[in-house]
């Protein structure tokens, strides 16, 4: 369901049609996704939440869940010991509570009146086993990768994925455009989203694109930018056989250099006479899958890894890397087309790294920057290509005012070891 945003002084007005609306999709469905703090609102600002209000608004939603033997997964602001948590709540289809998720990663002015969450757990219910995220949480892929490695069959997200509105006939955000798939296909199992349209206060808007994903990555469903309307598709819920590898644990590294320099990359060996064509480029390294010395030098000032397939599908096959201070990956890869280009910029983003990729089913080397952007690739008879590399780009982690990938991590990481230890 994707639903108009509403203000937060609107909740008691906009109720009664977000209700109709979840009655009319729960009477042709199994599974029924709301967007994130549908109730009361994502903008909370300072003033007390009115738990009566929410409680009541959840009811109702059982009632419906009672009525259509559908379970429903909603956004709610909940409550306990005096603390906020952004909550995804799930209600079976007999109207019980079947779990609740509190979002982990706090997106920006999150953190002014939620606690982040300190569980990683899927949730039985009659639908099946759901792997439940909200917003932010998909941005970090070690979260869905621990649902499904726990037994989730599908990831369903509540979320208020934001756009700048740089361009109003094309809204963006990177989850709804690139990650939600991925999180998918690396995993698996199907993925569902629930966003918003519209804006919140004036001045936080959203990408609308809620969609449902099939467990391939591909697109079963996707909802308008800019109206609110209910998508629905048929998805398969089956156990997920995930390409899993063993994580590496490599020894702390830091980058030597920080200033900029040029970087050139082919998929070609190396011209006899690289170094005069380095010099005409003012580039100061090369870097090709036949020179491995080459790539020595380069680990020498900037810490890089090698990477096949196995690792780089793995949502967690490179974490440790970023974890222990590495700035770039150098992925040998056989998937081809599209995946391999998305797979190379989800990492890079999410990681906040490098990505050089040499490419053998397309025999061409390209280079993806930390915010997820092709910066520079081969093709035809341009065979050795080159760009600035910003070492300071890796170290910038922040993606949002308060909202850090490195501390993200952590979080995950030690939620997932205590998890692993109390069992």
């Amino acid at each position: 369901m994707q639903l108009q945003a509403h203000d937060r002084c609107d909740f008691a007005r906009s109720l009664d049609g977000i209700i109709a609306a979840a009655r009319a999709a729960a009477a042709h469905a199994d599974l029924v996704v709301l967007p994130e703090a549908t109730f009361p609102a994502y903008v909370l600002g300072e003033a007390t939440v009115d738990r009566a209000a929410v409680d009541a608004a959840l009811e109702r939603l059982r009632e419906i869940a009672r009525a259509t033997r559908t379970v429903v997964v909603a956004g709610a602001v909940t409550q306990a010991g005096g603390v906020l948590h952004n909550a995804a709540i799930v209600i079976d289809a007999d109207g019980s509570p079947a779990g609740h998720a509190d979002k982990l990663f706090l997106w920006h002015f999150d953190r002014r009146w939620f606690a982040r969450g300190e569980c990683l757990a899927p949730i039985a219910t009659a639908a099946g086993v759901l792997g439940v995220l909200v917003c932010a949480d998909g941005r970090l892929p070690t979260i869905a990768r621990a649902l499904v490695d726990r037994g989730a069959q599908a990831l369903v997200m509540p979320t208020a994925w934001v756009t700048s509105g740089r361009d109003p006939s094309a809204l963006e955000n990177v989850q709804a455009d690139l990650l939600a798939r991925v999180r998918a296909y690396e995993n698996g199992v199907p993925f569902i989203a629930a966003n918003k349209c519209g804006s919140e206060l004036a001045m936080v808007a959203y990408c609308g694109k809620s969609q449902i994903v099939g467990a391939d990555g591909e697109m079963l469903a996707l909802a308008d930018e800019q109206q609110a309307q209910t998508i629905t598709a048929t998805i398969a819920l089956r156990g997920a056989q995930p390409r899993r590898t063993g994580i590496p644990r490599p020894a702390p590294r830091a980058a030597r250099i920080v200033t900029p320099f040029r970087l050139a990359i082919s998929f070609e060996p190396l011209a006899q006479d690289i170094d005069r064509r380095l010099e005409l480029l003012d580039d100061a390294y090369a870097l090709s899958p036949h020179e491995g010395a080459r790539h020595a030098l380069l680990d020498d000032v900037l810490p890089l890894a090698g990477a096949d397939d196995d690792l780089v599908l793995d949502p967690g096959g490179l974490v440790e890397y970023r974890r222990a201070g590495y700035r770039l990956i150098l992925w040998n890869a056989r998937l081809g087309d599209p995946w391999t280009e998305r797979i190379a910029r989800a990492r890079a983003l999410e990681l906040r790294i490098y990505m050089v990729v040499f490419d053998e089913v397309a025999k061409r080397a390209f280079a993806v920057d930390p915010d997820g952007t092709i910066v520079a690739g081969t093709f035809g008879g341009y065979r050795l290509a080159s760009f600035l590399l910003h070492p300071s780009l890796t170290a910038q982690t922040a993606v949002a005012p308060g909202t850090d990938i490195g501390e993200g991590l952590e979080h995950v990481a030690e939620i997932s070891e205590r998890q692993t230890t109390a069992r």
